[in-house]
């Protein structure tokens, strides 16, 4: 097997226009609103089981990989829940933080619950006094979900190629602010607060951009927002990105709060089932 180069670790594979047209036709009603769900559903389990997010980013990528390679049929017999269930124990398996198939099933079982915080899961918001009993997990449950969580990562691995490599934006956005000779924790984090709300974009934009690119729009749109003044002239050149794919990116980074409050108003009052 031929060595990995430096420039592969930095980029990914991206998808076909082809790819994308037959997404969109294979999707039945509501597909653009369960991929969103299926992703923050992804997110938040990711952060109750306290994972890094380069490990929840790596998941939603995968979990969108799976989307636009696999076919109609591969993903029959499995529920939204159980892909996202699937996606985030193989990228925590792959990482340094590895996570229990019974935490991934317990917490699982409390987001999809009545007493999930998550507004498509229940409109009205959590209860302030949850029952336990709404997301308790039986011991015969439990046996059933994670045989599921295993069949459904090998169908998740079988479907992206076994290429489970995935090159995040997070750290090359830190050295560009760097290089631009940028010293501000409130430019950082707005980058980062794009970065990890682009996962979300049903534009899928982890998978039609490389990962400079992604870092690059991050911190133009973050600096625009923060007041701070970068380099004259056109800097993002400099990091090999053109005005046209800035210029997509930063409309994309723009109007996803747009998109998510749309969803938002879309399912208020009736819960978008992911079983």
């Amino acid at each position: 097997m031929a060595p990995i180069s430096s420039v592969e670790y930095l980029s990914n594979p991206l998808v076909t226009s082809n790819q994308l047209l037959d997404l969109k036709n294979s999707e039945r009603d509501n597909g653009l609103s369960v991929r969103f769900a299926q992703a923050q559903l992804t997110s938040a389990a990711g952060i109750l089981l306290r994972l890094p997010q380069e490990v929840i980013a790596q998941a939603i990528v995968l979990l969108q990989r799976f989307w636009v390679s696999s076919r109609p049929e591969d993903r029959e017999g499995f529920s939204p829940k159980t892909f996202s269930a699937a996606t985030i124990y193989l990228a925590a398996k792959l990482s340094a933080t590895p996570v229990a198939p019974r935490s991934v099933v317990n917490v699982y079982a409390y987001l999809t619950s009545k007493a999930s915080p998550l507004l498509f899961v229940n409109p009205q918001g959590a209860p302030t006094d949850p029952d336990p009993a709404d997301y308790y997990v039986s011991e015969g449950t439990y046996e059933r979900e994670r045989q599921r969580l295993f069949v459904c990562e090998s169908v998740v691995l079988v479907g992206i190629g076994f290429d489970t490599r995935v090159a995040l934006p997070y750290s090359l956005a830190l050295t560009y602010i760097q290089v631009l000779g940028v010293s501000s924790a409130s430019l950082a984090r707005r980058v980062f607060e794009h970065l990890n709300a682009g996962l979300l974009s049903p534009q899928l934009l982890h998978l039609t951009h490389q990962p400079h690119a992604l870092a690059v729009a991050a911190i133009y749109v973050a600096a625009r927002e923060t007041g701070i003044k970068l380099v004259e002239q056109n800097w993002w050149e400099v990091f090999d990105v053109d005005r046209e794919d800035l210029g997509f990116l930063v409309l994309a980074y723009g109007s996803l709060a747009n998109f998510a409050e749309a969803e938002a108003k879309k399912w208020k009052g009736i819960a978008l089932s992911l079983d």
